[in-house]
């Protein structure tokens, strides 16, 4: 793998969970998924710092070019909902762009973005996608978009991680404001880069974010008490989740039937797949369940922590199970067809590995978590 947390895909904790014993015999026996897998983890090691440097450049120059910075910040702060929690003072703007512009810390700051599972996990991925629609179509030409597709969905994906930090609060304390300058840029950039693919695959990415931004707002909404924790509730916030990497999928083929239904349906379900994960171990860094998430609701609704966290887990390979029918709708001649069947193997893996972790290794918050759960649903009942 290449994230931040490649130390669960040692031996020896692949060796605790059931999918990562499988991924360990693909290994042994030199299968194809896992050297098609293999293949483009290397393939976007080697690309990574090349996209690093013209994310810098090209935001350097977006933000350079905007005479009217006030106004981009406007229009993005309405776009994405009218937010105040993301907005910037107007006091602020020519400080932190001063700021941003000289030295390295641009540079900087969009390396501390760029540290996320999400982004670096995703960089093969749409890298192995492109490249079998490219050999689906027996068609070369194709490869002329690829970097613009690429480079505009990640960033896009990265948009997530300076507004996330922002409404949080739980990282980069230091660096809130000028994320906040940034955030409209990092957009524009995106929608830049994914325009020179076309109008269709443009028009696809701008339904796909305003999608997740609904998702987020179900999930804000859930957070502050707005909205109830329920399971229609959440499986809205999740959108968040299979928009962006659904929409992703689709274009990585170009939004071309059928091939782009086959990608939305593996990349939606295994991304909220992996959100599932997600929730186990943000439990586990941050002494806390996650509110909203599916196993808080679990946990709520049956009063029980241990059985709330084993049904996330099921619910994972729920997602997990619709992610593999995409497997069945290709055919077996399907290029990458071996990697992403090894894809799925490493979501499943994930999850399970966290999921171990918290039930054999941390009995302590297991306890904690059932107080805390215990003293909301005697909270609830007295408010009832």
């Amino acid at each position: 793998m290449s994230g931040k947390d490649d130390f669960i895909f040692k031996k020896n904790n692949l060796l605790k969970t059931s999918s990562g014993r499988k991924i360990l015999k693909k290994g042994i026996i030199n299968d194809k998924g896992y050297l098609q897998f293999k293949k483009y983890v290397d393939l976007s090691k080697k690309e990574y710092d090349d996209f690093v440097s013209r994310f810098q450049t090209d935001l350097y120059n977006v933000i350079k070019s905007d005479s009217l910075p006030l106004v981009t910040h406007e229009e993005f702060i309405k776009e994405i909902g009218g937010s105040q929690d993301l907005r910037l003072e107007a006091k602020d703007f020519d400080i932190i762009k001063k700021k941003l512009m000289i030295d390295n810390n641009l540079f900087d700051r969009i390396r501390r973005i760029l540290n996320s599972n999400f982004v670096k996990m995703t960089f093969p991925v749409f890298y192995a996608l492109y490249d079998g629609y490219v050999s689906f179509k027996k068609d070369q030409e194709l490869l002329k978009k690829r970097l613009d597709v690429i480079d505009g969905h990640l960033i896009a994906i990265d948009l997530s991680e300076p507004m996330d930090r922002i409404i949080d609060k739980d990282e980069d304390i230091n660096y809130l404001d000028e994320y906040k300058f940034l955030n409209p840029y990092i957009l524009l950039l995106a929608k830049q880069k994914i325009s020179n693919a076309g109008n269709d695959i443009y028009r696809e990415f701008e339904n796909g974010f305003r999608s997740a931004l609904d998702g987020q707002q179900f999930d804000y909404e859930m957070k502050v008490g707005i909205r109830d924790l329920t399971y229609e509730n959440l499986d809205q916030s999740y959108k968040k989740y299979r928009a962006i990497l659904g929409t992703a999928g689709k274009n990585m083929s170009l939004n071309q039937k059928p091939l782009s239904e086959i990608y939305y349906i593996g990349m939606a379900k295994a991304a909220e797949c992996v959100g599932c994960g997600n929730e186990i171990q943000d439990a586990i860094v941050t002494n806390g369940i996650k509110s909203p998430s599916w196993p808080l609701f679990y946990s709520i609704t049956t009063g029980s922590v241990k059985k709330g966290f084993k049904l996330t887990l099921e619910k994972s390979y729920s997602y997990l199970s619709e992610a593999n029918s995409a497997l069945n709708m290709l055919d077996d001649e399907f290029e990458i067809k071996p990697f992403l069947s090894f894809l799925f193997l490493t979501v499943g893996h994930y999850n399970e590995f966290w999921y171990h972790d918290l039930v054999s290794n941390r009995m302590d918050l297991l306890t904690k978590f059932q107080k805390d759960i215990d003293k909301k649903i005697l909270n609830h009942k007295s408010v009832d």
